[in-house]
């Protein structure tokens, strides 16, 4: 099968109304619990926490920032933890406790001087509906809260923590035509 058709095949059960809204959107901003991760908090005996991000979702990262869409968390809960990955991803900005991610979106678009319809979220659970009711493409994971589905453009196949970021930015990718550049950067990239 030819590149074109591999992707085309694996976009095809994307809603076309998800795919137009894609092709607008120069920012992500992702939530962490239960997006970037299962979700699951571990502590160990020192009170150390631990939590698991997903390597798809780092790759998803970079393709994003190299095709120049910029990248940000908004998470509800701070954490040493999360920063650290934020920061070794280069996120372009992450706000961690933030309680009204609402105000903060806003503060996020004067900032960088875009619009709510170039902007995709990613959140699974009640305090992201200020932001996901806003935005150009509103994203849940597969295993996100019931009754904030309804609200949302897109429903991830992965569940929190298995891929959910990498999902999302490959249909961006696709609808900005830029997913078939990297196929073939790393199809014909032998070395």
């Amino acid at each position: 099968m030819e590149t074109k058709e591999l992707i085309v095949q694996a976009m095809s059960k994307v809603p076309k109304d998800v795919i137009e809204a894609s092709k607008r959107i120069k920012l992500i901003i992702t939530d962490i619990d239960g997006v970037l991760t299962d979700g699951g908090i571990i502590y160990d005996n020192s009170g150390m926490e631990l939590k698991k991000f997903n390597v798809k979702d780092g790759l998803g990262v970079k393709h994003i920032r190299q095709n120049k869409i910029l990248v940000g968390a908004i998470t509800g809960r701070a954490s040493k933890v999360v920063e650290r990955r934020c920061e070794e991803l280069n996120f372009d900005f992450h706000y961690h406790g933030v309680k009204d991610k609402g105000r903060r979106l806003d503060d996020v678009l004067d900032t960088l001087m875009l619009q709510p319809e170039e902007v995709a979220y990613i959140g699974d659970d009640l305090i992201d509906l200020p932001i996901l009711s806003r935005i150009g493409l509103a994203v849940a994971p597969k295993d996100a809260i019931d009754y904030i589905k309804p609200k949302m453009h897109y429903i991830t196949r992965a569940k929190g923590g298995k891929g959910v970021f990498r999902e999302v930015a490959d249909i961006i990718l696709f609808a900005q035509g830029k997913l078939e550049e990297i196929f073939d950067f790393y199809s014909n990239n032998k070395k």
